[in-house]
């Protein structure tokens, strides 16, 4: 709700965003510059990364508009390169919140705004207490939130073009724009 989100304040809000916007940049960099790998599977690898795992992998397929059997196959790398990373930080975020103790940085918001999947974000949160889970789940919806301007904008950038170069349809992903409006609903106290 926007009082959950209220409640972690800015500081939540702009380390998701900054994680966000660096994660696909550096994302491309890296998969497309030094590891020379496909636009497609560097996008799908980025945004699962950035956002929201394989929900955001999943996500982004309509928006590539590619034939299903090389889709397919990009997805599954992109979806194993996610879980994989997030096993891990399920194993090490534990370890590293012993090392560093509780006064150096909120960690809950440092978990909600690199973990990728949210069952891993409640996974590690829950591990760690109340306080560092609260914030871990509310920083990591946001990011999920982002969602929403992310398949916008790749959808803007890989939409449709027509004879003379105009851009003729954009996919819109009506599942995340719900997403949003439902939080805003809940937001508003209507349904117990």
């Amino acid at each position: 709700s926007v009082q959950q989100i209220v409640q972690v304040g800015s500081t939540g809000i702009l380390v998701d965003l900054a994680m966000v916007v660096s994660t696909l940049l550096v994302g491309a960099f890296i998969g497309r510059r030094l590891l020379g790998m496909d636009r497609e599977t560097v996008l799908l690898a980025s945004a699962g990364s950035a956002i929201c795992g394989a929900a955001a992998v999943v996500a982004t397929v309509p928006m590539l508009r590619s034939e299903q059997g090389a889709v397919a196959e990009k997805s599954a790398v992109a979806v194993a390169t996610v879980v994989l990373f997030g096993t891990l930080a399920m194993l090490l975020y534990p370890v590293i919140h012993a090392w560093l103790g509780d006064g150096v940085f909120d960690f809950g918001i440092y978990v909600g705004s690199t973990v990728h999947e949210v069952a891993q974000v409640v996974a590690i949160g829950t591990s760690l207490g109340g306080d560092v889970a609260d914030s871990a789940v509310i920083v990591k919806m946001i990011r999920v939130l982002l969602l929403v301007p992310f398949l916008l904008t790749v959808g803007w950038f890989l939409g449709d073009r027509g004879a003379a170069g105009e851009r003729r349809s954009m996919p819109v992903p009506w599942f995340a724009v719900l997403f949003v409006a439902l939080a805003g609903v809940n937001s508003l106290h209507i349904l117990p």
